[in-house]
């Protein structure tokens, strides 16, 4: 079992940045994509972007404003994140689709923990 680790949240105030770090720790074959989703209170979890291929795909509430990059060598995605909105306010995962063992036939996807960020005055 694969437990990515999140790093990076906090308080901000409005226009403010963040940059959140992700890892996905010990010996992994492949990582086909990697993503950050976030999930606000009472609400559903929504996708805020991905990246695959050397691409990266943004939710249109984020465009502009928000930075995937990611480390293949080290197996690591960041989330940078510029000009913060107060409904930007969730607890932001990361997830991965990867294969730990080169038999793997499919790519399985694992989750972090969640880090909270909080945009308020």
């Amino acid at each position: 079992q694969v437990q990515l680790v999140e790093s990076g949240g906090g308080l901000v105030q409005p226009g403010g940045s963040l940059r959140l770090s992700c890892a996905a720790p010990g010996r992994i074959f492949s990582i086909d994509v990697m993503g950050w989703y976030r999930q606000a209170p009472g609400k559903q979890r929504e996708l805020v972007g991905i990246t695959r291929d050397g691409g990266a795909n943004y939710a249109d509430s984020v465009k502009g404003r928000f930075t995937i990059s990611r480390d293949n060598a080290k197996n690591m995605v960041y989330l940078q994140m510029n000009d913060l909105k107060p409904a930007d306010t969730a607890v932001y995962y990361c997830n991965a689709d990867l294969k730990l063992y080169a038999t793997d036939r499919t790519s399985y996807r694992y989750w972090g923990q969640g880090t909270q960020v909080t945009v308020s005055s």
